[in-house]
Order: C-alpha cells, then structure tokens, then sequence
C-alpha cells in the first residue's frame, strides 16, 4: 500500500511536468490567437494592473509636482532676490560713475585754473518759469562769493553770479536772453577773431555769437572761449562750438550759432571762480598807496 501511493505520487508529478511543458510548447507557438486560459489570465492581469497603476501613477505624480513647484519657487524666489541685488548695485555704480566723472573733471579743471581761486557749489533749487534763466548754489557772502564771479561746470561756462545772499547764491545762465546778458568771446585757434555773445535762440537751442567780422573764416566745429575782455570773466573758459555759421541782415558782420559745453538743462555741481590776478593788483596798489 505504501508502495502504491508512493509510485501514485511519481506518476502524478511525472503528469504535472508532462501537462505544464506541454502547456509551455503550446503558448510557444506562433498563434495569431489565444486560448481562453491565457485570454483570462492576461485580461485579469491587465485589469488589476490598470487598477492600481492609474491611482500609484496620479500620487507619484502630484508628488513630483508639488516637489517641482517647491524648487521652482525657491529658484524664482533666489532669481528676484538677485535681481534687485543686480539693480541696486547697477544703480549704486553709475551713482558712483556719474560722482567719479565729475571729481575728475573737476580736478583737471582745478589743474587748468591755477590762477584762479575755485569755490565748489551744488545747484539747490531752479525755477521752472525761467529754467534757461537761472540757478541757485548752496554757497553765498559767508563763503567769499560776490556778483559777477564766472561759474563754470566741468563741461563748461554756465554763467555769472548776480545775486548773494549771506549763504546762497543766484547764477544768471548764458542762456538768458536779458539783454544785459552778453560777454565777448573769441574762437580759439591760431588767429583771434573777436565776437560777442547775445542771446539763446531757444527753437535751435544755440547761443548766438554776434559781430564777427565779415572777413574772418570761421568753421563748424570750432571752439568758442571767454575773451577775458571787461575784467569780469576770465580768459580761455570754454563756451561751446560752432555748429552754423550765417550773414547777419545787415551783412556786415557774421553770426555764429554754438552748442554749449556744458548741458544747461542737467546742472548738478558748479565751480565759482575768483580772479586771483585781480586781488594781488588790489593788493599792489594797497601797498604802493602806503
């Protein structure tokens, strides 16, 4: 009996092989159809697949989502943070630049005027009905400024200074066209050839250089300075440079339109300047008298 179930055993697992490497060799085959075991079997599969892939899929994405959007926002928020770093420091540096620029130019001023005694001003306040008019500097009697000083830019001659106060200071632009308002002037070159300065034409935004002789040969782009004519302004202070040259309506004469050295329309800080010549006279003849 034993023996029976022993060899009932061999025979049942010696079947079990014989049906399943048939079974193998079956679906081995090339069929364009399945049988209905293998159809079950592979629908139930995919059934349960689809079951759980979709709803594993949707979490594993909202979760790469929501890991993706906390990078992006950390990376937005780093970005903006260097932006305004990047706009503040572009703002600090032409701060900086514009600063620079005008202590150089001040310098090489200061280098060119050695004979002169240079107070520097910072413009406080101007009037918007007179813009081409006038100016007001932080600086008055107190600091040894006095009318008709010359004022001058790191570009250029501005203008004179007409009123003081103990602390502050008016400066009459080249540009105003009060009548009152002219100066002499010469074009700088090998040959002095005389003129005057009179007036802004406001339509050409150009100085007007006036009474030039007839016979003098003057050209676009040549420099236009201070005579130092009249002891009031000094010599060689550069006005501008010639852009046109025309007849006057006599015919006489010729008129020479300038654009101005310094920009008259952005004036930031001013030098006024103090004929050191005109003190030591002073002071000669003080001392000749005694």
């Amino acid at each position: 009996m034993p023996q029976f179930f022993s060899n009932k055993r061999l025979i049942i697992l010696l079947a079990s092989i014989i049906v399943l490497v048939a079974m193998i060799g079956f679906s081995m085959k090339q069929r364009e159809e399945l049988s209905w075991p293998e159809q079950f079997l592979k629908d139930t599969v995919g059934w349960t697949q689809s079951v759980f892939y979709k709803p594993a899929n949707y979490i594993a994405g909202f979760f790469e989502n929501v890991s993706e959007m906390k990078q992006i926002y950390h990376e937005n928020k780093l970005l903006k943070a260097r932006l305004d770093e990047y706009a503040q420091l572009s703002a600090d540096y032409q701060e900086l630049k514009s600063t620079n620029d005008t202590l150089r130019a001040q310098l090489d001023k200061e280098e060119d005027l050695t004979d002169y005694k240079i107070r520097q001003a910072t413009v406080i306040g101007r009037s918007p009905d007179s813009w081409n008019q006038f100016v007001f500097i932080n600086k008055g009697a107190k600091d040894g400024i006095e009318p008709k000083m010359a004022v001058i830019s790191p570009q250029g001659f501005v203008g004179k200074i007409t009123k003081v106060s103990p602390f502050h200071s008016t400066v009459q632009l080249i540009s105003d066209n009060d009548r009152t308002n002219r100066f002499s002037a010469i074009v700088q070159g090998n040959s002095r050839i005389f003129g005057t300065i009179e007036g802004y034409d406001s339509k050409k935004q150009k100085l007007m250089f006036k009474k030039i002789p007839m016979e003098a040969k003057i050209k676009k782009g040549q420099k236009v300075i201070t005579s130092g004519l009249g002891e009031v302004f000094p010599e060689g202070l550069l006005i501008g440079e010639i852009t046109e040259v025309e007849p006057d309506e006599v015919g006489l004469t010729q008129t020479a339109y300038l654009k101005p050295a310094a920009n008259l329309y952005d004036l930031d800080h001013l030098m006024v300047l103090e004929r050191t010549m005109q003190t030591l006279d002073e002071d000669e003849l003080e001392k000749e008298e005694e």
